[in-house]
């Protein structure tokens, strides 16, 4: 009993001289050769800002892994700022840091007494005397010497992770080819190296890009600089130098907290502390619009965010699409070429230069400076001079004068800013700088002088008579359209639709229309052929659709409520706003489509589905999207119609509820069917049916009879589970296809009719898995059901006839059309 009692108590003993050790270090920050960190030990800086220790990511406590780094020792929740160990973890208890004999700075793993390093600080020392120091701006040094004369040898700054922070340089070594750059997380539970990383490109004129691995694609641009418009926060600093590029700031007030992260998912941010809220608010982040992302319109184009009704994509003056028909499906990929020139046009044969204003300018990798200091005049004649200069632009470097930067060939990634940017000056032929000349009234100022000075007094008030007498009639004209659509819209004795409807939503009592055209009954009796029957294009719950013909030749689409319903005003009111306000375009249908038309429809109606979610002028679920509800156009493009379901949203809400479910069997998604809940993601599950129908030519709604009775949603997932899914293809294509093509389409569509609405990407995230190389995360069983009620059981697919249109579902009963 004695010995034993001697023996605890030396472990008693032991165990507080570890504590007390422990605390010790916990205490400073700065952690000496005789001392180590372990889980649960921390380094603080001397003002508290920063700890150094081990974490364990994840929302799980019970993490085993475990990563040496820096965080704010102060904000909750954890927010770490650098990583050591990113791809190496160890295991939760097993992690050392420690100072070696070499005055190195090492992190051990920990197993049975041994010691395995698995991380250091790449610097050596021949002095004893070594400490590592952990800085309240979050710099982990290194330092050798004696305290007095102590100098650095390794820092933490010069490796950084996601993040950058105040005082840290991100950029590029000239002569060493040291590169400082960021590298986005695997994960937000993952620290490991990610798939995005923002770095200094210093050929032509320096600029930062963010880049997507695998390939090392670039994803965003830096153009001019992002941030200068913060000066009251912090203050920045770029260099160009022959020894180094970089860029760095710093904040004037030390109790801010600033940093700049690349978060796994590809968006640079730039955030503040904000210790009243105690979060972190986002004052800029990129890329956030289409434009943002590089080369969104191609080569010798142009990208406007601010085209939110229309294309983003323009051709850039003297240009136009390489890829008409792509353009016309709003995918401006292709890019543009040069216009074909007219045979006095050539080079050095009065051809001349245009403006753009506000622009991120190309992409200067390839750019040249003609001079760092040259007049607007020398610039654009050194860039004329040169026939195969394209375009040139004067910018200022480091804040001295105006230098002369030219690109030579193509311009890529270039867009308009909203509020900064440069001039661009765009190199065009004499035929077209004429065009714009007229454009812009150059050539009528002499005219417009003389024209003020002859003409007399009484012509000019004749000419203000006139317009008045124009305006006070197209005045009254708007006053009985505003009247005759209230009129209208009231005959229905109210709406009683739920919250959300369009109608109320965007109907008003004193809202005037100037956008909704107006027929009389005679003018589409007339485009229609009197309603004939060879004009009949298709057949809704609420009536027929005809095409016709107007006078002036354009083509339209009519729907016509059937005698025998007493129902579909609302609705019908509800997609003559709807159209109006989003400036819809009627189309048409074609039976027999080969495999590279289907695909393009197929791109063109997910482009439709994401206008309608994100860049209208309102959030939009169709809410009946279907084959049959989307119209092509003589070059089947295609449309989408039928907007009497739809639901209009505000920018900050997503999804809703109703009692009054309506839709068509098998392409409602199932939350929507069953509880009467819609959101976008009600959407994408109809245009997963509607990609599986077009790859397959069948009908969504088919039913199977074999051992056990699906849905063709449900064959399709059977093969896909057997590997046999290329069977569904249209016989008709006779494989004429591109299989890699059709495997994604089908994945794809696979993934949109999964069962959880959290399962199905967005409709971003579809456009660009159909236009890309995108990874396609494997399905889960998706929604289908095995039977449909008074299916014909003798039948081996019940393809023949109209689908099951569902005018009015509660949750206790159907009621169809």
């Amino acid at each position: 009993m004695t010995g034993f009692t001697v023996i605890h108590r030396c472990v008693l003993l032991s165990t507080f001289l570890t504590l007390q050790l422990l605390l010790c270090i916990t205490a400073t920050d700065t952690l000496e050769a005789n001392q180590i960190i372990e889980d649960g030990s921390l380094l603080i800086s001397k003002g508290g800002k920063f700890a150094l220790g081990f974490f364990h990511p994840g929302h799980s406590s019970s993490s085993n892994r475990s990563y040496l780094g820096i965080w704010y020792h102060k904000v909750t929740p954890q927010t770490v700022v650098w990583v050591a160990n990113r791809n190496s973890p160890v295991n939760r208890t097993s992690g050392v840091l420690a100072l070696d004999g070499h005055g190195c700075l090492v992190l051990y793993s920990s197993h049975d007494q041994r010691r395995v390093p698995l991380w250091s600080a790449n610097a050596t020392s021949s002095v004893d005397t070594y400490v590592a120091q952990l800085l309240d701006s979050g710099n982990l040094v290194l330092l050798q010497g004696l305290p007095e004369q102590r100098r650095m040898v390794w820092q933490s700054f010069d490796y950084p992770t996601d993040t950058a922070l105040p005082g840290m340089r991100i950029g590029l070594n000239l002569r060493t080819g040291f590169d400082r750059n960021l590298t986005s997380w695997r994960s937000p539970d993952d620290p490991g190296i990610g798939n995005y990383s923002f770095q200094v490109h210093p050929n032509g004129s320096p600029q930062f890009f963010l880049y997507q691995k695998p390939n090392g694609n670039h994803y965003w641009r830096s153009g001019s600089w992002p941030w200068a418009h913060f000066p009251d926060l912090y203050n920045y600093t770029f260099v160009n130098g022959e020894d180094e590029v970089y860029f760095s700031f710093t904040v004037g007030d030390e109790n801010l907290l600033l940093r700049i992260v690349v978060d796994d998912t590809g968006t640079m941010k730039r955030l503040r502390w904000h210790e009243n809220d105690e979060r972190w608010k986002e004052y800029w982040s990129a890329p956030k619009s289409r434009c943002d992302y590089y080369g969104q319109c191609g080569v010798n184009s142009l990208c406007d965010p601010n085209n939110v009704n229309s294309f983003e994509c323009t051709c850039l003056p003297g240009y136009e699409p390489r890829s008409p028909g792509s353009w016309r499906l709003r995918d401006g990929s292709a890019g543009c070429v040069r216009k074909r020139l007219k045979p006095s046009s050539f080079c050095e044969r009065g051809e001349g230069f245009l403006r753009l204003d506000n622009i991120k300018v190309p992409d200067t990798s390839a750019a040249v400076w003609v001079s760092r200091s040259m007049t607007q005049a020398a610039c654009e004649e050194a860039c004329r001079s040169n026939c195969s200069c394209s375009a040139y632009s004067r910018r200022y470097l480091e804040g001295k004068e105006k230098g002369c930067l030219a690109w030579y060939g193509e311009l890529n990634d270039t867009v308009i800013f909203l509020d900064s940017g440069d001039d661009l000056f765009v190199r065009v032929d004499s035929h077209e700088l004429g065009n714009y000349k007229k454009l812009s009234g150059d050539d009528a100022v002499v005219k417009v002088k003389l024209a003020i000075v002859v003409p007399s007094v009484a012509s000019v008030l004749f000419a203000m008579s006139i317009f008045v007498y124009f305006r006070l009639r197209s005045w009254k004209r708007e006053r009985v359209k505003s009247r005759w659509i209230k009129r209208v819209f009231d005959s229905a004795g109210g709406s009683n639709s739920s919250t959300g409807s369009l109608a109320a939503t965007v109907l008003g009592a004193n809202t005037i229309y100037p956008e909704l055209p107006f027929f009389d009954l005679r003018e589409i009796m007339t485009a229609t052929q009197n309603f004939s029957p060879a004009n009949k294009v298709g057949q809704g719950g609420f009536g027929e659709v005809y095409k016709g013909q107007l006078t002036n030749g354009e083509e339209v689409a009519v729907k016509r409520l059937s005698r025998s319903s007493g129902q579909g005003i609302e609705e019908l009111k509800n997609e003559v706003v709807l159209i109006a306000r989003l400036q819809h375009r009627n189309l048409r249908r074609s039976p027999l489509l080969e495999w590279r038309i289907r695909f393009n429809i197929l791109v063109g109606i997910a482009r439709g589905i994401l206008y309608l979610h994100q860049d209208s002028r309102f959030r939009i679920i169709h809410r009946d999207l279907k084959s049959s509800n989307v119209l092509l156009d003589a070059e089947m493009n295609p449309k989408i119609s039928d907007f009497g379901l739809a639901k209009i949203f505000d920018s900050d809400h997503t999804q809703n509820k109703t009692s009054r479910v309506v839709g068509t069997y098998g392409y409602m998604s199932p939350e929507y069917a069953v509880f009467g809940k819609f959101s976008v993601k009600s959407d994408v599950f109809s245009f997963g049916a509607i990609l599986l129908e077009v790859v397959s030519g069948k009908r969504i709604n088919c039913f199977l009879h074999e051992a056990a009775p699906r849905t063709w949603i449900g064959h399709v997932w059977n093969l896909w589970s057997e590997k046999r899914v290329l069977e569904i293809m249209d016989p008709s294509l006779k494989e004429c296809y591109v299989a890699e093509e059709a495997l994604r389409c089908i994945q794809l569509g696979l993934l949109c009719v999964q069962e959880d609405a959290m399962d199905r990407p967005n409709m971003s995230a579809v456009v660009l898995m159909l236009n890309s190389e995108t990874p396609i995360p494997s399905p889960k069983q998706p929604a289908f059901v095995f039977r449909r009620p008074g299916a014909d059981a003798n039948s081996v697919m019940a393809g023949g006839g109209d689908p099951c249109s569902i005018n009015d579902l509660t949750l206790t009963g159907v009621v169809s059309r």
